[in-house]
């Protein structure tokens, strides 16, 4: 099959494991950097080029698509379906994945556990945001954050209406959140592709800090999940839409919290915890759910 990463880096490691596993099962695959990427909107025959020469005819695209090209991402991934390339997740499903608020609001429709969450605009409600959670302590969360940033733990009420009237002056929006304490600083990162937890894995935050997140110093370990966090997380990738997704759960005194269903999980923490051939198992997704598309034309990458 021949196969298009959309990535800005092809030497990240998620990258250039999708590219050695691909070519190890005898797919032609090719990266393009998809801000480099520009698109012919014609009627009836949608293109995309690169570096000059049109692409076409590929049967298959993943999406690496960071949080701060979703945009542009997007509307790449669009025009690769508009030709009839199956794409691992769709350009809607990572939308709503990305909105955070919109989101929390289809899980919570769906009854999926969550952290009790809180939003609002007028600053006259900072007082009831605070009191819908709990009280505090608390965690305010930036709408676009990544890997932890934008994430404040606020352990007092002064301390919470600090940080809500902080990000209000900079315009910004935000979640305010319950926090879960007796997840002891732990998340779980749940990896499903298709139907399934394929691999899962603990991360543990460094002393001293909350966000359990890899790239703020996490450590992983392997772990073993409950049928409750199972059903959890694969419940949340279908809500999302998502074939592949990384979804990561709390551990509460009311079961399992979905934090965030994150449409393009990396794949160096999870493959290094649990030594699975992650990278390869997207492929055998992809060779059973896409269709060769059978005219070709050779693209660059």
């Amino acid at each position: 099959m021949k196969i298009a990463i959309l990535s800005r880096n092809r030497n990240l490691y998620s990258t250039r494991r999708l590219v050695e596993a691909g070519r190890a099962r005898d797919h032609e695959v090719y990266v393009f950097d998809t801000l480099k990427c520009y698109m012919d909107i014609a009627t009836m025959r949608p293109a995309i080029y690169y570096k000059g020469e049109r692409l076409e005819h590929f049967d298959a695209v993943i999406p690496r698509i960071g949080a701060s090209i979703t945009f542009y991402g997007l509307a790449v991934l669009r025009q690769f379906e508009m030709m009839s390339t199956f794409p691992l997740n769709e350009s809607v499903a990572i939308g709503r994945s990305r909105d955070k608020l919109r989101s929390l609001q289809l899980l919570s429709r769906k009854g999926i556990g969550l952290p009790i969450t809180s939003f609002a605009h007028s600053v006259e409600s900072t007082e009831d945001l605070i009191r819908l959670v709990g009280g505090a302590p608390l965690v305010v969360k930036l709408l676009e954050g990544t890997q932890g940033k934008g994430v404040v733990l606020a352990e007092t009420k002064k301390a919470a209406e600090s940080v809500i009237d902080a990000f209000r002056e900079l315009k910004a929006d935000f979640l305010v959140q319950e926090f879960v304490k007796e997840a002891g600083g732990a998340d779980i990162r749940c990896l499903v592709i298709g139907q399934r937890v394929v691999a899962a894995m603990m991360r543990q935050a460094r002393e001293g800090e909350f966000r359990s997140n890899l790239h703020r110093g996490g450590t992983a370990s392997v772990i073993k999940l409950s049928p409750a966090e199972r059903s959890t997380a694969v419940r949340a990738a279908r809500t999302m839409g998502l074939n592949v997704a990384g979804v990561d759960i709390l551990r509460s005194r009311e079961g399992p919290v979905v934090l965030e269903v994150n449409s393009s999980p990396g794949l160096e923490g999870i493959e290094t915890a649990t030594h699975k051939d992650i990278a390869g198992m997207i492929y055998r997704f992809i060779e059973t759910h896409a269709r060769p598309n059978r005219t070709r034309t050779r693209g660059k990458g």
